[in-house]
């Protein structure tokens, strides 16, 4: 929360323009394309980012594949992990997030204007529904992200266990698969502190359906989960 005042305090005369924007943007979605929604987001993004002391170093932009239609899959350590990929990612994406931080504010504008998918993750019905709607539309070009873990660790850089039925929509669609590695976004909004603080994203090498097509969801999701894991012992 701490760090939220500063990223308003210093941005404190484009705020209420830019908050104006954004609700424009997400009241009325149809209006732009998707580019412009993600050049909006991106814009308010590292200006918050700037006055809030968060710094993003961006490694293996390389590999985030050249045509559209992927999916990314982040260990999930906080309230702030897509805000850091929003500002590394040079291509809009949209995700899928769980109910509950559905009405926090500026994320519930964010997401509606990434037209965002809300899983209840009670509702097995929905959540069949929501893995159909994402595949069909990854097929078309559009590219998505999930955390495969369902939660936030909670354990700093320690990720927890990824979930099978997180990789279905990649495995239907026959999309590229790219693994991305979260060091330190914890800190930016789940630690009181407010000094200056390093966020890394490493965007790894992407899988590809031939490299994946004889497996089963639950060893693509410990193939995943090893290589994020592998590369955060290796730069944190």
């Amino acid at each position: 929360m701490r760090r939220i005042i500063l990223m308003v305090i210093r941005n404190i005369l484009l705020v209420p323009f830019m908050w104006f924007k954004l609700c424009y943007h997400a009241s009325h979605v149809d209006k732009y394309t998707e580019e412009e929604h993600y050049k909006m987001i991106k814009f308010i993004d590292r200006r918050a980012n700037k006055g809030g002391n968060v710094h993003i170093d961006i490694h293996g932009l390389e590999n985030i594949p050249k045509e559209n239609g992927f999916m990314f899959f982040p260990n999930h350590q906080g309230l702030y992990d897509v805000l850091a990929i929003l500002e590394a990612c040079p291509v809009p994406f949209s995700v899928v997030a769980k109910k509950e931080v559905s009405e926090i504010p500026f994320l519930k504008q964010v997401f509606a204007c990434m037209r965002a998918y809300m899983l209840d993750r009670e509702d097995v019905r929905q959540a069949l529904k929501i893995i159909n709607n994402v595949a069909g539309e990854v097929e078309k070009g559009r590219n998505y992200l999930i955390f495969p873990e369902g939660t936030r660790s909670k354990n700093g850089n320690r990720i927890g266990e990824f979930k099978g039925g997180s990789f279905k929509s990649a495995t239907k669609s026959k999309c590229p698969i790219v693994p991305v590695a979260l060091i330190d976004s914890f800190k930016p909004f789940d630690t009181k502190s407010i000094s200056h603080v390093t966020v890394q994203v490493h965007f790894l090498k992407p899988m590809y359906y031939d490299d994946y097509k004889g497996m089963k969801t639950t060893e693509i999701a410990a193939l995943v989960h090893d290589r994020i894991q592998d590369t955060i012992n290796k730069y944190e």
